[in-house]
């Protein structure tokens, strides 16, 4: 019997470190930890032993990750030892090869070797593999957890007695308390504070203080006392221990603590652990403890390692804590001969200990002073910069939203003023003064400027470098279009104490556009002089950015950690920032959390509901039921009904969209028919948005009720109140399918309940119409028994798992749904009143993510080295199966090679589906860590058990997965290098032609010239993205400026915007001729999307993404790709479609139905803007993948334009939108997108000119 087993890729968390060698000579006694202070502490210990005592070596585990490094290290020091301390810290599988040749090398050398946990609990694994006895190792252990200079005393006793026959065996000494307050030598030389100050208490581990490496925590609490607070400080133990955090809790409320600074790591709560507020209702800030040096730091544009960010970043912001900046990098402090190791610290940072104060300052100041004196602003996004498009907020009335939130501050007793009467007087007023368009501002008024005397006096503070790149990138400040008679203006509009702004723009100029996410790209002297206004003129003790997203999280500078060089950093300095964001996006919400230090107050998505049918499908829909009843009772009438029933599709291009040319014999008529039924029931039953969601209002009336049902349609966990609404019904009746993921044109066989037949007198044909009577019984259900908190319970006896289903909606997720709009105003207010906004989990709440719910906190994201999650995994895994599949069908034969795009923010939402999928058609799988889930490893799967060849994929990152996900780009490169070191012995060139693709390439670029290592490292590139710094795809400035001539113009800014490689060493190198290498060769190009609660047409990202790397492909070799978009939406069942006719899913289920066009239009100049945005996005699709067809462009133009009650609703509300669409639809024209247009171009072209003749009437 041959045994087929996985290979592992050999993937090794180093943080950059490689192969190391420690320089020491042997010691008799060798003690290794992974903890500094562990480490600082021992070494003073161990230079007052006696001249006599064994030698002793300390070494830190970190700087053997390394299988390699660890050889060495046995070889030069280990073995020669007679006793062994291993003080073992993080999961069993780190340092897993350490422990094992440890153990060996003590099993053949006869040593005293003691493993123990460097945690707070106790590792029986790790004792049983000792050596030495049980209760040693658990001294040892007690030793070192209790730290201080009697236990370090106490712990070289222990070794020297068991180990070496020397002395009495030591007892325990009396540990430290869990927590005691801490008060630096130094206190008495503060600078005085007045009476009543805000006291502000910081955090730190208890092992600092016993290892006496404290200067971090003296020169901050400092820090503090000169920004005029009065300063606590408490170490502990760990925040875990029950007993210190009483001791915390107890100490703040004594001392009325107004602000927590927090320098411990990991989280005190878990993922879906009740939130419990560390201090009261006092904001957190979490204090970073850099783990390099700060040189290191300084060359790093991540701001920290792996490690580092997982620790002090990602896993306090599940506690809600406040990001700040690395008050201290680790440095050597002093030699220690004795044991041979260099003694490191943490070094104080004092420029970012007063940055950290100062915000730390100013939360103070929102909850001591009267909200009547408090100035705030409330800025608003302006992406593209266009007056169609001001307010810019992804699923959000930002209009709205403002006016309501401004509402708010006023009944709180903010000094707002007068308050425009509703959201349009708003926008009307907003508009009226000067904006981001430069051509219209001559006539406009400035409602605030800033004088060009005091704009140099605030640039002069600026560092020299960063003054340099604004000089040299835009020139004097007298050239900026946005100065007018020697003052900056100020788009915006004053009301009371409060400021509403219009973010300005990022870049200025043709030339400049297409770099709009350049690293290099500092934003202009406009962009400046508004935040120097905001926070110096204005003084606002607040910064309220409304809505995904702005602009300024997105300026250059590093990823985390940043310094004062750092744009963000420089404009909002240290001010207190609050973010309405939407639930959905945790990735761009955790960009501004971890570079602008936003508190997210996070929001619902828009309204769900069904499609539902309308227009020409219905009277499709209603033809191809005649047809099918009269096959089998008239055939005659049949044919005839056919006929009609091709007429009809033809003419509406359905066949077009479904990839088929108009049929010629009866195969191909039957085919279209078949495919057209099926999906005609896929758009009726698409998940569309209804309107927008209004920040502080839940909804009401239908779209509660369809938002509902829309929250119960996917399972939300194992009880049986979380299962799927449309799975129980199907259980209940006994149908035996799936609804979730029906063949939806399959001819319906199974039972058909009477109470199902009753719901409709439409014909019941396939599995399609099941699905649909299952959504009209939910429907029917929920209005009875979930929708009033006093309906009545459904029977259980007939409905035994509906029942609970039904329960829990009117008991758990209808209260949670109805709650969100007060909870995201009562938390806005918190904030501003400088109170905790508690944290949640963040995701798509219609993919079975209620516990999103309510909305109102500060969401957080998912624990990074845990991705793919085990489910991801088995999503991601069914996708490149499906994937795979579909291009067998459409071209007769497997891809050899895949382009996939990758997201930060859909890795958050989805465990990591899209790497998981990669990871897949490659052959590899995760390997997981047994309890904690992490990843620890890629293995191979044997070509025999994927009854395949390997696929070559080639992954574009975004910007912010290159700064969230290090680990996972990592993981895929070890991968990709593991799959090219399969021996061709094991797999043939056919099976494994990655590894055939790497051998040929690598030995081309050493002909040419470079070394093997090189070559090798080059030929295993398959993870680009953009610049170190940088982010986005190149594409979208193009698009809005229409500054481009072709598709090769698209394509080329595709490719610069992402040719640098990482993975493998290669951190942001610049690789364009290895991105065309890789792109030239790709047969498919596909992108995924995990959740219907938005679509590709309203997001620039899909189409700079995917239609970006297709004009790319196309420009490379002549020929465009297969595309595909992988339908995600329903865990652990994806779907494949071509992107032609996701396109043509999308335009007719959401853009063009009346049903979308209805609840759009109740959002006035937002609802205006969300339309000029879908045809935006729709031409930019044409633009760069050409799968727009005529008779979709007519479409939009008949919906927007020509549709009277649609035409006059953008004219009244937002007529910019109304010319935006009118033109946009010009150009495909124009530049021959929109091939024969016919008369269109004369009836588009009279909309126009009557839009500027009512317009100039008007005026």
């Amino acid at each position: 019997m041959h045994l087929l087993s996985t290979r592992a890729a050999g993937l090794v968390d180093d943080e950059g470190r490689g192969v190391v060698r420690l320089a020491q000579t042997p010691g008799e006694i060798v003690v290794l930890s992974a903890a500094d202070s562990t480490l600082a502490l021992l070494a003073d210990t161990a230079a007052a032993l006696p001249a006599d005592f064994p030698s002793v070596r300390l070494a830190n585990l970190m700087a053997l990750r390394q299988p390699a490094s660890v050889d060495l290290y046995v070889d030069e020091v280990l073995q020669h030892a007679r006793a062994v301390v291993v003080d073992h810290l993080g999961n069993a599988a780190d340092w897993a090869y350490l422990v094992e040749q440890a153990g060996r090398t003590a099993r053949r050398r006869g040593q005293w070797l003691a493993l123990f946990s460097g945690d707070f609990g106790e590792d029986p694994q790790l004792l049983a593999r000792s050596t030495a006895a049980a209760n040693d190792c658990r001294l040892l252990w007690r030793c070192l957890r209790d730290g201080g200079p009697a236990q370090a005393e106490a712990f070289f006793a222990l070794v020297a007695h068991a180990a070496f026959g020397r002395g009495e065996r030591p007892s325990l000494p009396e540990p430290l308390p869990c927590a005691l307050p801490y008060v630096p030598r130094d206190a008495a030389a503060w600078p005085s504070r007045p009476a009543g100050a805000p006291v502000a208490l910081l955090v730190f581990y208890r092992a600092h203080l016993q290892s006496g490496n404290t200067a971090v925590f003296d020169a901050q609490l400092a820090a503090l006392a000169a920004a005029g607070m009065e300063p606590l400080a408490l170490a502990v133990d760990t925040l875990k221990n029950p007993e210190s955090l009483a001791l915390l809790r107890a100490l703040a409320a004594r001392h009325a603590v107004d602000v927590v600074l927090n320098a411990t790591a990991f989280a005190l709560g878990g993922a879906g652990a009740g939130f419990t507020p560390l201090a009261g209702d006092a904001p957190v800030l979490q204090l970073l403890l850099a783990g390099s040096t700060r040189e290191r730091w300084a060359e790093d544009p991540h701001g920290l390692a792996p490690r580092d960010l997982a620790m002090q970043v990602v896993l306090p912001e599940v506690d809600g804590r406040i990001a700040t900046r690395a008050i201290s990098f680790k440095g050597v402090a002093w030699r220690c001969e004795r044991t041979e190791i260099d003694v490191v610290r943490y070094q104080p940072e004092p420029e970012r200990m007063r940055f950290v104060a100062e915000l730390a300052r100013r939360w103070c100041r929102l909850r001591r002073t009267p909200p009547a004196e408090q100035r705030l602003a409330l800025v608003l996004a302006n992406y593209p910069n266009d007056d169609a498009r001001l307010a810019n907020g992804v699923g959000l009335d930002t209009p709205a939203s403002t006016r309501l939130i401004l509402q708010a501050l006023h009944e709180a007793g903010y000094a707002v003023g007068a308050l425009p009467p509703d959201s349009e007087a708003l926008m009307h007023t907003l508009a009226a003064g000067v904006t981001n368009d430069t051509e219209a501002n001559d006539a406009r008024p400035a409602l605030q400027s800033l004088a060009l005397a005091d704009y140099r006096a605030e640039f002069e503070r600026l560092p020299a470098v960063c003054r340099d790149a604004v000089l040299a990138l835009w020139g004097a400040p007298e050239a900026d279009p946005m100065l007018r008679a020697g003052r900056f203006m100020i788009p915006g509009l004053r009301l009371g104490r409060v400021f509403v702004g219009v973010q300005p723009a990022r870049s200025r100029g043709p030339d400049l556009l297409a770099r709009y996410h350049d690293a290099d790209l500092v934003p202009p002297h406009a962009y400046l002089a508004f935040y120097f206004w905001l926070r110096r003129h204005w003084a606002a003790d607040a910064v309220v950015h409304v809505g995904k997203h702005g602009n300024l999280e997105w300026l250059p500078g590093k990823s985390v950690a940043l310094g004062e060089a750092c744009w963000p950093d420089l404009l909002l300095g240290p001010m207190p920032h609050l973010y309405p964001f939407i639930v959905n996006d945790p990735g761009e919400g955790c960009q501004a959390k971890r570079r602008t230090q936003a508190v997210i107050v996070d929001h619902l998505m828009p309204p769900l509901t069904r499609a539902e049918s309308y227009g020409a499908l219905l009277d499709i829909e209603r033809t191809m039921d005649e047809y099918y009843e009269a096959l089998a009772l008239d055939p005659p009438r049949a044919r005839r009904l056919r006929q009609v029933l091709l007429g009809q599709v033809i003419g509406a291009g359905l066949h077009r969209e479904l990839g088929f040319d108009a049929p010629e014999d009866d195969g191909q008529r039957e085919a279209l028919l078949r495919r057209l039924d099926a999906f005609l029931c896929e758009l009726k039953e698409a998940q569309i948005r209804d309107g927008l969601h209004v920040f502080g209002r839940s909804p009401e009336g239908r779209a509660r009720r369809d938002t509902l049902r829309a929250l119960a349609r996917f399972e939300r966990g194992a009880a049986p109140g979380d299962a799927s609404l449309l799975r129980a019904l199907a259980a209940d009746l006994a149908l035996d399918f799936d609804p979730l993921a029906p063949d939806w044109a399959r001819p319906w066989d199974g039972p058909r309940p009477a109470l199902l037949l009753s719901l409709a007198d439409t014909p019941w044909r396939h599995a399609g119409h099941t699905r649909e009577r299952l959504e009209l019984l939910a429907e029917r259900l929920l209005e009875a028994h979930a929708l009033q908190p006093d309906a009545p319970a459904a029977d259980a006896a007939a409905w035994p798992q509906t029942a609970p289903v039904l329960a829990t909606l009117r008991d758990v997720l209808a209260p949670r749904l109805d709650a969100c709009g007060a909870e995201e105003m009562r938390q806005l207010l918190r904030g501003l009143a400088g109170r905790v906004v508690p944290p949640g989990p963040s995701g798509a709440p219609s993919r079975g993510r209620a516990d999103t719910l309510p909305t109102g906190r500060n969401f957080y994201a998912v624990d990074t080295r845990a991705v793919p999650t085990v489910a991801a995994w088995t999503t991601g895994r069914a996708a490149a199966e499906r994937l795979v599949e579909r291009h067998l069908q459409d071209h007769g034969a497997l891809p050899a090679t895949v382009g996939l795009s990758v997201w930060g923010t859909s890795t958050m939402r989805s465990g990591g589906e899209d790497l998981a999928q990669a990871l897949a058609l490659l052959g590899a799988r995760p390997k997981w860590a047994a309890g904690s889930g992490r990843v620890l490893d890629v293995e191979l799967l044997p070509v025999a058990v994927l009854g395949r060849p390997r696929i070559d994929v080639t992954l574009r990152v975004s910007g912010f997965f290159r700064d969230a996900f290090p680990n996972l780009i990592e993981l895929f490169d070890a991968a990709v290098r593991a799959v090219a070191a399969v021996p061709a012995e094991d797999e043939s060139d056919d099976e494994n032609p990655v590894r055939a693709r790497v051998q040929r390439e690598a030995r081309a670029a050493e002909q040419a010239g470079l070394d093997a290592e090189a070559a090798r490292r080059q030929a295993n590139w398959r993870v680009f993205g953009p610049r170190p710094g940088g982010y986005g795809a190149g594409l979208q400035e193009l698009i809005a400026g229409r500054r481009w001539q072709g598709r090769g113009d698209l394509a080329e800014a595709y490719l610069r915007a992402g040719a640098y490689a990482y993975g493998g060493g290669s951190d942001g190198q610049a690789a364009r001729a290895a991105l065309e290498t890789r792109l030239q060769g790709l047969d498919l190009v596909a992108h995924n999307q995990d959740n219907h609660e938005h679509d590709l047409l309203d997001s620039d990202d899909y189409y700079q993404f995917q239609g970006g790397m297709a004009a790319a492909v196309e420009a490379l070799r002549g020929s465009a790709p297969a595309l595909y978009h992988g339908d995600l939406s329903v865990p652990g069942a994806p779907r494949v479609r071509p992107l032609r006719e996701e396109i043509a899913r999308v335009l007719r289920a959401r853009a063009v139905n009346p049903k979308w066009l209805e609840g759009i239009r109740r959002h006035g100049y937002k609802g205006a803007f969300e339309i000029a945005a879908t045809v935006d996005f729709l031409f930019a699709f044409s633009a760069t993948t050409g799968l727009v067809e005529d008779h979709q462009y007519a479409l939009v133009a008949d919906a927007y334009l020509h549709d009277e009650t649609t035409r006059e609703f953008l004219l009244r509300h937002n007529p910019g939108a109304l010319r935006a669409v009118g033109e946009r639809l010009l150009e495909a024209m124009q530049r021959g997108l929109w091939r024969e247009p016919g008369a269109e171009r004369e009836r588009i072209t009279a909309h126009l000119l009557a839009l500027e003749q009512r317009l100039e009437d008007e005026a």
